[in-house]
């Protein structure tokens, strides 16, 4: 049987997602736990890939497994996720787990992917792990001028880092703009059906630029149509990018999964969040 699992993590100690032979990742902590928990072997697939240091505020993996736990037949979910806790390490936490029709992927059933990269504009202790602390005066209205014509494109060679392994540079960007969290907080937002590697920090580095009055909007244009990385922006520290949610558009037989709108989802795990940074710069989440 299929199951979707709702986590989030802080991807300070990781070397990102996907498992790498020299470092250690959030995928291989949670397969490790599930395994020992459902005494299988049991291999995790993401709805994506986050770069080293990145964080989830929401990411959601699928897993198989024949195994019963705590029950004759399938899994009790509740009891599941409360001892997976138990065993992930402090920077990981399971939110939920829910039985899915077999065809339901996390990679590829997903609609939706939005990110957010924070900014800050004066020192904050608080705020500097999870924020990136910029020292220059920024246009915001620009760069949300410039932000909007991510829109109206649909290759996005110029952001993907050069020599990635990809089959195509063709993103649905659906949403790009930069909301003000407090008098010295911003934070970009950004929703697409995929994202390519390094994208959104290509994407921020680029769109602060326009903010800086380096580029202007037509040049903004040209770095996108030109589909080339180098003429792009700096990419942005991995420390203030989060992953906020994912979405899916869910059977309607699937009631233990349209129960609890992912709206929902988003609010507690930024309720769990926000908790370890008093001085949070957003209140909702990244």
């Amino acid at each position: 049987m299929r199951y979707f699992i709702y986590f989030q993590y802080d991807g300070t100690r990781y070397h990102g997602w996907q498992i790498q032979p020299n470092g250690d990742s959030v995928q291989a902590r949670l397969q490790q736990a599930l395994s020992i928990l459902l005494r299988q072997d049991i291999t995790v697939t993401g709805a994506g890939r986050t770069d080293a240091g990145v964080h989830a505020r929401m990411m959601v993996a699928h897993f198989d497994t024949d195994a019963c736990f705590q029950q004759t037949e399938g899994i009790n979910c509740g009891q599941l996720c409360y001892k997976l806790n138990r065993l992930l390490p402090y920077d990981i936490a399971a939110e939920r787990i829910v039985p899915v029709s077999s065809d339901m992927h996390a990679r590829f059933s997903a609609t939706c992917r939005t990110y957010r990269y924070f900014i800050h504009t004066r020192k904050a202790p608080f705020l500097r792990a999870y924020s990136c602390e910029i020292h220059y005066p920024l246009d915001y209205q620009r760069m949300n001028e410039a932000a909007a014509l991510l829109l109206t494109y649909d290759d996005f060679g110029a952001f993907c880092k050069s020599g990635a392994d990809v089959k195509t540079t063709l993103c649905r960007v659906t949403r790009a703009i930069w909301v003000q969290a407090s008098p010295t907080a911003w934070y970009f937002e950004i929703s697409a059906n995929r994202f390519l590697r390094n994208m959104v920090r290509a994407v921020v580095g680029t769109l602060i630029d326009v903010g800086r009055g380096r580029l202007t909007i037509d040049d903004f244009k040209k770095v996108i149509e030109g589909k080339r990385r180098t003429e792009a922006g700096e990419s942005m520290p991995a420390n203030a990018l989060f992953l906020e949610r994912v979405d899916y558009d869910f059977p309607s037989s699937s009631d233990t999964l349209v129960s609890q709108d992912p709206d929902t989802i988003v609010s507690q795990c930024s309720d769990a969040l926000d908790s370890q940074h008093p001085d949070s710069i957003d209140s909702q989440r990244q």
